[in-house]
């Protein structure tokens, strides 16, 4: 998931033209893009979309937003979105373990009601102080939780915070992958507002990258191609996992754990990020 697409539920005109572009993810927002008085259109424009044939056939990952459970909104756009087909539920300003498994008692029921075959996985916004103070419990609160997205927007303009500061990025950055990791969840970065500043959005989104974050989301198709490079494992990279993969077979015949590849020592750490590269790289069906 190198990028992540926000299409406005509010816009069917564009659900066609994001589903053929180059996102590896989309995410269908119910919440900021849609002004109140076009919630309920927003609700059943999505939830036809993403339940088509062409959404299912699609290589992509669909995903979700939803309006914050206090928002009043919240149980009518879970009994829109929570379908077959959807693979993540986006859940914004979640600021604690008991809010978020709150929530999930919401989304259960609005997926018995709707027949859903599997549990839908969520990923979870860090986006508001409190939040990124629970980060860790968050992240950790249930096991349908499968990522954290970092919002930056949110956590630092109403705070005066200097977005243009590196050590302020890379902080909240670096909480919210620990938090993530520590459950053993991905990372995804959240939006960079400025459509003008490509050179902005390809470095934050390399720190991102060089943190273990596995995307970027961007708000306008052409900060996808961005986002598609900066989080491209290189030729070399590639390569250098495929050894490391091709290498661990071999050991493991010997009951070796740990083995040289490279002139590195490669452990289970190690290895599994050489799989995971080497997955990522593989064509979908």
């Amino acid at each position: 998931m190198r990028s992540k697409l926000f299409v406005p539920g509010a816009r069917p005109e564009l659900f066609a033209k994001a589903l053929a572009g180059d996102a590896d993810a989309l995410s269908f927002d119910l919440e900021d893009s849609v002004p109140a008085e076009r919630k309920a259109e927003a609700r059943l424009k999505v939830s036809e979309f993403v339940g088509s044939d062409a959404v299912r056939a699609a290589a992509k990952v669909v995903i979700v937003r939803v309006n914050a459970p206090d928002s009043g909104h919240f149980q009518d756009d879970l009994a829109a979105a929570a379908r077959d087909g959807v693979a993540l539920l986006n859940l914004p300003k979640i600021e604690s373990a008991q809010a978020l498994l709150a929530a999930i008692g919401v989304v259960e029921r609005a997926e018995s009601a709707n027949g859903v075959a599997a549990p839908i996985g969520l990923l979870v916004n860090i986006e508001t102080p409190a939040a990124l103070a629970h980060a860790a419990e968050i992240a950790a609160a249930h096991p349908r939780v499968a990522g954290l997205q970092l919002g930056l927007g949110d956590l630092f303009e109403p705070y005066g915070i200097d977005r243009r500061g590196i050590a302020n990025v890379h902080a909240a950055m670096f909480a919210v992958r620990m938090a993530a990791a520590q459950a053993g969840l991905f990372a995804v970065d959240g939006a960079f507002a400025d459509l003008a500043d490509d050179a902005g959005f390809s470095a934050e989104a390399g720190m991102s990258r060089r943190l273990g974050y596995i995307g970027k989301t961007c708000i306008h198709p052409r900060q996808v191609a961005l986002a598609n490079a900066a989080f491209a494992a290189s030729a070399e990279e590639l390569a250098a996992a495929q050894r490391i993969v091709d290498a661990a077979q071999s050991a493991a015949q010997q009951g070796h754990g740990a083995f040289l590849v490279d002139g590195r020592m490669i452990d289970l750490p190690f290895l599994k990020r050489a799989q995971a590269l080497v997955a990522a790289a593989q064509p979908h069906a």
